[in-house]
């Protein structure tokens, strides 16, 4: 297995393109970040755009070719990918039916609890005031 060939190519295809475009999205977004911070940062007679210019290639470069390890040459993180999208194949995943029924059986124990939980506290105010521990009017 050589460092440029991609290990186990044809499996988790999926799980591995979503993974690269999610890392590669981040290291895009550190690039900029790097480029925004060295925006007016000069150094000796270099231009400031250089500078964020290097400094967004050398980012792009290092941590893009780690994301490219990770995802296509590391056996450790690949197997682990592959292994992900089979599970993921394996999933029973609830009907329309089934995600409406429970989203109201959620909706309605929220609301049942903040009833519950709004009358508890006017009792136990209304007790505090009783006992003179509370003053109403304030």
């Amino acid at each position: 297995m050589s460092m440029m060939g991609v290990y186990k190519s044809g499996q988790g295809y999926w799980t591995r393109i979503m993974t690269a475009i999610a890392g590669g999205l981040i290291v895009l977004l550190g690039a900029y970040w790097l480029w925004d911070l060295f925006r007016n940062v000069s150094f000796g007679g270099i231009q400031p755009i250089y500078i964020a210019a290097a400094a967004a290639i050398v980012v792009v470069a290092v941590f893009g070719g780690l994301v490219y390890y990770l995802v296509g040459v590391k056996p450790g993180s690949v197997d682990f990918l592959i292994a992900t999208e089979g599970e993921m194949k394996k999933v029973n995943w609830s009907t329309r039916q089934q995600i409406i029924g429970s989203t109201w059986v959620v909706i309605g124990l929220t609301a049942f609890l903040a009833i519950f939980v709004f009358l508890f506290d006017r009792v136990f105010f209304f007790l505090f005031v009783w006992l003179k521990v509370l003053d109403a009017s304030a």
